[in-house]
């Protein structure tokens, strides 16, 4: 029935047929074509790969950025971004479609580092990396310095000719790397992150790293391996001389911008001249405009530091000598007083006060012996006329028992009892005959 319709000697193709044949005629037709349009729908399934839709006012053109062209990408897609991109128109067999297959894609208006370079500081903005209040102050003099820079260039030679210029008891450390190309920022950080390993190495303190023996680098020693070993490191330096953006990209990448935040040391940035601005600037504790005068900044200039010391010299003498003479002044003063003119004039007058205190306490003394006499006597006159003596003188007497009892009454004694009575001029010895008790 169908071959009825289909005029005589015309082929009749299938549908997969015809596909292979738009398929080969489109893909040789449009080998290579740059297409201008806006994203939308962009997806990024775990294969790696990117989907999405280039589209304008008119029509939409489905589009694919394999795995190894976007991880190639300096700048990130996303919806709404107007970009031109070159590629080949091809065929997907099995549902008819076609669509354009990226081996390149830039941003319409603007160059792709550029921005590269507005999302990623965008991004890291947002994460807090440029803050001031986490930046680090830079030591006023530190004892050891690391360049993490090109052992080649002409900045390195620059950065150790002024530290040694200016500063030459700072030990400089030379960290080569290579400052532009393929994986030049990730050996930049690799860098970074080295060096704080060394400084929180147990091993840093004494003078030693983590592998192979300990060494002092000249400030004019350009290089210093990594294999090496060292102390403690007080400031880095982190740059390399000028260029385009094409060749300073190694420090807008964002794992040199990650090491640079997370290091323990304060690093000073020095990329390119006074007008390019990396990342690595605004992440950096300080930014210098060029390698040089990051040198400048992270060591003090020894002539300034003399002047200082020998001005505060001067201020120093100038400041004795005013206070030495205040001194002379003072002592002079002293001298010419009423008491080292005459320095025993003070003692004598303390002596006749301890004569008249003496003499004071002298007749004081023998007033009070006087009263306490007088006193004794009338206390003795007293005792006197209390005393049993005195009736014992008037005729009285005194009887006692052999054990010393006061013989007061007739029945305190026995017949035959031994008693003693005393009179004025002495003691009668008798015993007990007879007893009469009064009024019997």
């Amino acid at each position: 029935m169908i071959a009825s319709f289909v005029p005589e000697g015309v082929k009749v193709l299938n549908v997969g047929e015809l596909t292979r044949e738009v398929k080969g005629l489109l893909e040789g037709t449009f080998p290579g074509v740059w297409v201008a349009g806006e994203v939308s729908n962009l997806s990024r399934p775990s294969s790696g790969h990117w989907y999405l839709k280039l589209k304008d006012a008119e029509a939409q053109l489905n589009t694919v950025i394999y795995r190894g062209v976007n991880q190639r990408l300096k700048f990130d897609l996303k919806d709404g971004m107007k970009v031109i991109a070159y590629g080949r128109l091809i065929v997907y067999v099995p549902r008819g479609e076609y669509q354009l297959q990226v081996e390149k894609v830039q941003p319409e208006g603007i160059g792709p580092l550029e921005l590269a370079f507005r999302q990623l500081k965008e991004k890291l903005s947002r994460l807090g990396y440029f803050e001031p209040k986490r930046k680090k102050s830079l030591p006023r003099f530190p004892r050891r310095v690391a360049l993490v820079t090109s052992p080649t260039g002409a900045a390195v030679r620059d950065m150790l000719e002024i530290l040694a210029r200016r500063w030459p008891a700072t030990e400089v450390w030379v960290c080569p790397v290579p400052v532009q190309g393929d994986g030049a920022g990730q050996k930049i950080a690799a860098a970074i992150r080295w060096l704080n390993q060394i400084n929180l190495s147990p091993l840093a303190s004494e003078g030693r790293g983590v592998g192979g023996e300990g060494q002092r680098v000249s400030p004019l020693t350009p290089i210093l391996s990594p294999e090496g070993r060292g102390s403690k490191i007080d400031v880095m330096i982190v740059g390399r001389g000028g260029g385009s953006l094409e060749d300073l990209w190694a420090f807008n990448e964002e794992c040199v911008a990650q090491a640079i935040f997370a290091s323990h040391i304060p690093v000073v940035s020095g990329v390119g001249h006074e007008t390019d601005l990396t990342i690595a600037d605004l992440v950096a504790d300080q930014r210098a405009l060029t390698p040089s005068e990051a040198a400048e900044r992270v060591v003090p200039n020894r002539q300034e530091v003399l002047e200082w010391l020998r001005g505060r010299e001067a201020r120093l003498r100038t400041l004795l000598s005013r206070r030495l003479e205040v001194i002379q002044a003072r002592v002079e003063r002293l001298a010419q007083s009423r008491c080292f003119r005459q320095p025993l004039e003070r003692l004598r007058d303390e002596e006749h006060r301890l004569d008249d205190w003496g003499e004071r306490l002298q007749r004081t003394a023998r007033q009070r012996l006087v009263q306490a006499r007088q006193r004794l006597e009338a206390d003795a006159a007293r005792l006197q006329t209390l005393s049993p003596l005195n009736v014992l003188a008037r005729g009285y007497s005194l009887t006692r028992t052999e054990i010393g009892h006061v013989v007061r009454s007739p029945d305190q004694v026995r017949l035959g009892d031994r008693l003693v009575t005393t009179v004025q001029h002495g003691q009668i010895i008798s015993r007990v005959e007879e007893t009469v008790i009064s009024g019997q």
